[in-house]
């Protein structure tokens, strides 16, 4: 996701999916342990969309 994309979101929203989105990562590590991923670029991908979403929010908190 982009960030263009999560500026339109409100904070639930963005709260919503860092959370489902943090539960993905938990999911990916874990298939990753048991067998390897086929792309296992997906995980660091996950991990910056989860930060994209974390920085939003902080900056929408700086600025109130």
């Amino acid at each position: 996701m982009k960030t263009r994309e999560i500026k339109e979101l409100n904070n639930k929203e963005i709260q919503e999916r860092m959370d489902a989105e943090k539960e993905h990562l938990v999911r990916l590590k874990l298939n990753h342990s048991i067998s390897p991923l086929d792309n296992p670029l997906q995980i660091k991908e996950v991990r910056r969309t989860i930060a994209r979403f974390a920085t939003e929010l902080r900056q929408r908190e700086i600025n109130q």
